[in-house]
């Protein structure tokens, strides 16, 4: 099969478009022939060494994606051949074939497109479980949503709407924050301004229920922006590390600092399908609306890299075998 594989860490260049051996699927894995693959940052910090990765190169990237079943493994029995599923935490999908544990298989109504669940599953699953699990938006909420413009940040925006809540996004440009108005945020701040007292201000000197903490070295400020009693999800750190939080701070002014991971929620095949087709739902109603994705053929993965790790990309970046 083709596949795009590195064979030591450094930027786009390093990716290479090769034959390699097709994978062999265990008892309790089917192997998917995939029709389109999600890129994530993640796999810029896999390229570049920030994340450790296991066994020997050529490294296959790549965790996300849809395709259809071409193989099922003998322990196998609710998935068959030419199913179309999709998988959002399932290594080296930046190949044609991917073996796929049952466990991690989505099913795909064929309301949804590969593309879609391509482009939905990852992201969509963050978002569903950080206003959800992380923190339960409650009617009339108001959440504050950094990096507003990107994947995560207008599932967010979208969801919190769908859950009774309103949202305040913060972005880098006017560009993005078009987008997130469009998204619909009902206001947009810009990191170079003065955005924890703008958040103060339009909240009445009270502050917001919760901010989706994704940058990380803005985390002191989130909690400047957060009403006494608020709670911060901290779920990224884009932006580099977040100082120390004082537990002083905390216990004076009554607020919550949460922690929040994709892979804590995802515990069973059960979690995932449900939580997707919930997802799903809301797309076939035209609740969840998607940015059409950005798309690349798998041979030209070095573009698509240059593309993601500039940040002038918006919507989902698609490789395509």
């Amino acid at each position: 099969m083709k596949a795009l594989v590195f064979e030591h860490f450094g930027g786009p260049e390093v990716l290479a478009y090769k034959d390699i051996s097709d994978p062999i699927i265990g008892s309790d894995e089917v192997l998917v022939r995939t029709k389109a693959i999600g890129l994530n940052f993640a796999d810029i910090y896999r390229r570049k060494g920030n994340y450790h990765l296991t066994g020997q190169p050529p490294y296959i990237l790549g965790y996300e994606g849809a395709g259809i079943v071409e193989e099922v493994g003998s322990g196998v029995s609710s998935v068959k051949i030419g199913d179309r599923i999709g998988f959002a935490d399932v290594p080296f999908a930046n190949a044609e074939l991917v073996a796929v544990p049952i466990e991690k298989a989505i099913p795909l109504p064929e309301s949804i497109s590969f593309e879609t669940a391509a482009s939905i599953l990852l992201q969509g699953l963050t978002a569903h479980y950080l206003v959800h699990d992380s923190y339960a938006i409650k009617s009339g909420d108001i959440a504050v949503i950094h990096a507003a413009a990107g994947g995560v940040g207008q599932l967010l925006i979208q969801m919190v709407h769908l859950l009774g809540g309103k949202t305040i996004g913060l972005t880098s440009s006017k560009n993005k924050a078009e987008m997130a108005l469009k998204a619909g945020a009902e206001e947009v701040f810009l990191y170079h301004e003065n955005w924890a007292d703008k958040i103060m201000q339009v909240t009445n000197g009270n502050g917001a229920d919760v901010v989706f903490e994704s940058v990380g070295s803005t985390l002191s400020e989130s909690f400047s922006a957060t009403k006494v009693g608020g709670t911060v999800v901290f779920f990224g750190m884009a932006g580099g590390d977040p100082q120390p939080v004082d537990p002083r701070m905390l216990m004076d002014t009554s607020k919550t600092l949460t922690g929040g991971d994709l892979w804590n929620v995802l515990i069973s095949r059960t979690e995932r399908i449900n939580r997707a087709l919930q997802l799903f739902k809301w797309i076939e109603n035209g609740e969840l609306l998607i940015q059409s994705p950005i798309t690349f053929k798998l041979k030209d993965g070095q573009e698509a890299h240059q593309l993601l790790e500039s940040r002038r990309s918006t919507g989902k970046i698609l490789l395509l075998p």
